[in-house]
């Protein structure tokens, strides 16, 4: 124990002396009793009796410290400021007291009921302390009813004051407008209210019910004999003994419903009816052997057992006022079995005799049910309307997305830009078309003929494009069977008819000659003979045509020496062969023109030297106006 017997030196280490003649180490004794209790008092002492240099303050003193100790460093707390005011229709909005009572109404004209109960429900409205009263509608009640009172503050006396929650509670009457109501019980957001709010609300209780609909629902007394029918007889005597009937279940007037066959045995032991289906092989149904369980079936049910639930509950004799008996199966005739009407056209020899023997019928022959397939029906198509070709047109017929007709690949790939040309004159009786030329274009792998007409300066008339490629129709053909115009219809001499314009061919070039003459067989004798002539006629004077041409016009004598100069220059070209394929391609009239921009692009691309001098003299005596260069005299100057 350390003590510092020197007062005034700080406890500190080398300021206090250890005292070694102290021998007691005892704590003091804190707990004790007085009057009987045991009470905790403060050591005045400390280890071995030494003094305390503290005070001691217990703990409640301490507490008492503590919770005074804000009020002495920052003064008495403020007060908080009251609450906001709330109006009762926020505080109370969509707040509705709900009661259940009922009032009683007297009834003079009738002598079923002498009163009526009528039961209503009662709303009182908090936000506004109105009331509404308001009786459940019922169907087919021919009472007037719904809203009886609209909502609105009701006088409960005659000094005129209102009705306020605090005077409703169950089990009490109120009066309203002369009619009084009595309170039987309230929900439970009522009963929750009132009592927080203090009131003390009675016991509920059960509503009233009207004696006349409550007599209304009861069943009507039924008097039913005992039969004397012994059902232990009829199983023995028909045991084993089942009608075998054939029918059939049509149900084809609904979304994907078929027509389909079932077997309806009929079992004399007890009048029960099962069933089966009819599987056939590969029918795509699943193997279900009955489409309905043996059971005894209904005919004509109780009117108050419609809407008994048969798909839980067994049907008693209760329910049922007549069952199915074997006079109902008769062939021929159609019977509803569970929502499906099945026709019965044949049954079983023992059926028959049963039928013969029982019922006297005799005539129950076999009802053919099988049905024919009606003949297909004729697709007519609807008048051509004049636009596009009539097999696009008759697309349209067949599809809802129409596609386009096919076509003959295999001639489309042997006569792959073969195409017969043809120079042809307007016939027509204005001056103006007389030295109009039209060169036609047939193509061979589509039947299709395009009409150009070259371009001549100063003629007033713009040239180009005249026809696109296109079927045409002879003038003696039917609009139902159209008649195009073929390569055999075109020769020397022939007038083509397109669209109302006559035209007279004139002249052709020497594939349609080559053409012609190796499908002789295509043409008349006398169209071939024409195009022979006509050649023959064209080729004689051909010497002397040049000579005097070359003599007359000395441009074109300048334009045959710059061919003949750029074939001695050029001779060894290797694409001269091709050039001619590739402009034809490009020049889908075949007008013999093409784009300038096109046949640069056709030039680069064959690697011809169209920056070479004499090329471009060529290019330039070849172009033609409207930014048009006619490739038939520049490929001269790359072939032999």
């Amino acid at each position: 124990m350390v003590s510092n017997p020197v007062h005034g030196l700080p406890l500190l280490p080398g300021m206090s002396f250890k005292d070694f003649t102290k021998t007691a180490f005892h704590r003091s004794q804190t707990l004790g009793y007085r009057n009987g209790y045991a009470i905790v008092r403060c050591p005045t002492v400390g280890i071995g009796g030494d003094r305390l240099q503290f005070n001691q303050l217990s703990q409640a003193e301490l507490h008492e410290l503590a919770n005074k100790a804000p009020v002495l460093t920052y003064g008495q707390p403020k007060q908080a400021p009251p609450a906001d005011f709330i109006p009762a229709h926020v505080a109370f909005d969509k707040k509705v007291l709900k009661f259940d009572a009922y009032f009683q109404e007297d009834v003079p004209m009738s002598t079923e009921e002498h009163y009526r109960i009528r039961q209503v429900n009662i709303y009182y409205y908090l936000e506004d302390d109105s009331m509404s009263v308001i009786e459940p509608v019922v169907e087919n009640s021919g009472i007037p009813q719904g809203k009886l009172i609209k909502r609105q503050r009701l006088a409960k006396n005659d000094r005129g004051d209102h009705y306020h929650w605090k005077d409703l509670n169950r089990g009490i009457n109120i009066t309203i407008y002369g009619k009084t109501f009595h309170i039987v019980d309230c929900d439970q957001f009522t009963q929750v209210f009132l009592e927080s709010q203090g009131i003390e609300l009675n016991p509920p209780e059960k509503m009233a019910l009207d004696p006349y609909t409550e007599l209304r629902k009861q069943p009507l007394r039924k008097y039913v004999t005992p039969s004397d029918f012994d059902q232990l007889k009829q199983f023995l005597t028909f045991d084993k003994q089942v009608l075998r009937f054939y029918a059939i279940w049509d149900d084809t007037d609904s979304m994907y419903g078929e027509c389909r066959t079932y077997i309806i045995h009929y079992y004399l032991m007890d009048d029960t009816v099962e069933i089966r289906e009819v599987h056939e092989r590969n029918d795509g149904r699943d193997p279900f052997p009955l489409l309905m369980n043996r059971q005894r079936i209904p005919k004509v049910l109780v009117e108050n057992a419609k809407n008994f639930p048969r798909c839980v509950l067994e049907i008693s004799d209760q329910e049922v006022l007549e069952w199915y008996t074997a006079k109902d199966f008769i062939v021929g005739k159609s019977l509803t079995i569970l929502g499906r009407t099945f026709f019965i056209y044949d049954c079983d020899p023992f059926t028959r005799r049963y039928y013969k023997d029982k019922f006297g019928i005799t005539d129950l022959p076999r009802i053919d049910v099988s049905k024919q397939e009606p003949p297909p029906v004729k697709q007519e198509l609807p008048p051509y309307n004049g636009y596009g070709l009539v097999e696009d047109s008759a697309q349209n017929c067949f599809a809802l997305i129409p596609k386009a007709p096919k076509k003959d690949i295999i001639k489309m790939l042997a006569n792959d830009n073969k195409v017969l040309r043809y120079l042809a004159a307007l016939e027509s009786p204005i001056p103006e078309d007389k030295d109009r030329r039209f060169v036609f274009s047939y193509f061979l792998s589509t039947d299709m003929i395009s009409i150009f007409e070259p371009p001549v300066r100063n003629s007033g008339i713009i040239g180009g494009k005249y026809l696109g490629r296109t079927k045409v129709v002879k003038p003696n053909s039917t609009v139902d069977n159209p008649i195009y115009y073929g390569p055999s219809d075109f020769f020397i001499g022939a007038v083509i008819e397109v669209f109302g314009h006559r035209f007279i061919i004139l002249d052709t070039d020497e594939y349609v000659l080559k053409y012609m003459e190796s499908n002789a067989a295509q043409y008349s004798p006398e169209a071939l003979a024409s195009i022979q002539n006509h050649v023959r006629k064209r080729e004689a004077p051909a010497s002397e045509s040049e000579s005097k041409q070359t003599e007359k016009d000395p441009g074109v004598q300048e334009l045959e020496a710059l061919i003949d100069t750029i074939q001695k220059q050029l001779k060894d070209h290797s694409c001269k062969d091709n050039i001619r394929k590739a402009f034809q391609i490009y020049d889908k009239e075949a007008s013999g023109y093409v784009d300038r921009e096109m046949f640069f692009k056709i030039c680069e691309s064959l690697n011809i030297p169209i920056d070479d001098s004499l090329v471009k003299e060529l290019i330039r005596m070849c172009s033609h106006g409207e930014g048009k260069i006619n490739y038939y005299n520049f490929v001269r100057a790359f072939s032999n």
